[in-house]
């Protein structure tokens, strides 16, 4: 879970915390079950929030990458990376969250629609 979750994320948390414990505790096994470390696995997770075109989850991912140790550099260099893969279009936009997040200001603030 982000540092600072949405105001949405929250309400899930209230209403199902059961379903949450349990999505939480999903993320943290499959994790355990290898021996990628949590910058790479930030990075992996920010890439399949490219692909299913998901702005918040690549808002989420973003933020998890750089607290993990990732660069903006390399946060960028993931999603180009992409461009073959997806499109152009999908990479420009995911880029485009993923700055969001990359701007100083940006970093701790989650809108509401985000999860």
């Amino acid at each position: 879970m982000s540092e600072h979750p949405s105001t949405q994320y929250r309400r899930m948390q209230q209403e199902y915390p059961s379903l949450l414990d349990a999505v939480e505790s999903l993320g943290k096994t499959v994790k355990q079950c290898g021996p990628i470390d949590e910058k790479t696995a930030q990075l992996l997770q920010l890439a399949a929030a490219a692909a299913c075109r998901s702005e918040g989850a690549v808002h989420s991912h973003t933020q998890r990458a750089l607290a993990a140790g990732a660069s903006a550099e390399e946060i960028r260099h993931s999603l180009i990376l992409l461009i073959s893969t997806l499109g152009f279009p999908c990479v420009t936009a995911a880029l485009s969250w993923a700055e969001d997040r990359l701007t100083p200001a940006n970093q701790t603030e989650a809108p509401d629609w985000e999860v």
